[in-house]
């Protein structure tokens, strides 16, 4: 997904008209995530479940949460691209032990990709550029889930609409790169499945704060 998103912006780059910018960020942060419900039905007959979830994102523990994106600024103002997040969903102990489970999670990603439109008011602060942004996509989870029945559900599982955003604000360091801050919302509306006849629909909303570095061409 980063190789992709690194050739959108690369294509974008040669494509541009000369006042046009590219620019390429990379993020880490602090992501939580509120509480949702979690229903469907449970691995080889086990019946129906609704059970509300207080999800953990455990953003440090490995793999982390992190995200990437390219943009294209079309204006000073106005800029287009795309977007990746991998963000992170660990069912507690409580739900896991209620349900049946002695796994649920989204941990090698309840990834995110989005088509994003940003808006950025340039050197507002003195050198400081303010900007927003949001975008529409899909969600693309890595699924991890081991039932008491004998399932075991293990791999990636496109599930849904996904939307984000964010408001921020960057600085430069020099003439090619910067330095951001931003907080960022991101929501996902999954219906997926488990091995041996299980589903599941949950909608994930994650609150992030973001920090990064930006490389412009």
């Amino acid at each position: 997904m980063k190789r992709l998103i690194l050739a959108a912006g690369l294509s974008c780059a040669m494509a541009a008209p000369a006042a046009a910018e590219t620019e390429l960020s990379f993020y880490l942060g602090w992501q939580t995530l509120p509480h949702s419900r979690i229903s469907g039905d449970l691995p080889n007959g086990g019946g129906s479940y609704d059970e509300l979830v207080g999800w953990e994102g455990k953003p440090f523990e490995m793999p982390p949460y992190y995200g990437a994106r390219a943009t294209w600024w079309r204006t000073d103002n106005l800029g287009f691209g795309v977007e990746y997040t991998h963000t992170k969903a660990y069912a507690p102990d409580d739900t896991m032990d209620a349900l049946g489970f002695s796994r649920l999670e989204f941990t090698d990603g309840h990834n995110v990709a989005t088509v994003n439109v940003m808006k950025r008011w340039p050197e507002l602060w003195g050198k400081t550029t303010p900007y927003v942004g949001g975008g529409l996509g899909v969600a693309f989870p890595h699924v991890d889930a081991k039932h008491d029945s004998g399932s075991r559900t293990y791999g990636f599982q496109v599930t849904g609409p996904a939307a984000r955003l964010m408001a921020g604000a960057s600085y430069p360091i020099n003439d090619r790169f910067s330095v951001f801050g931003e907080y960022q919302f991101t929501y996902s509306s999954n219906e997926g499945e488990f091995d041996e006849g299980g589903t599941f629909e949950t909608d994930i909303k994650t609150n992030a704060l973001n920090v990064g570095i930006s490389m412009k061409f």
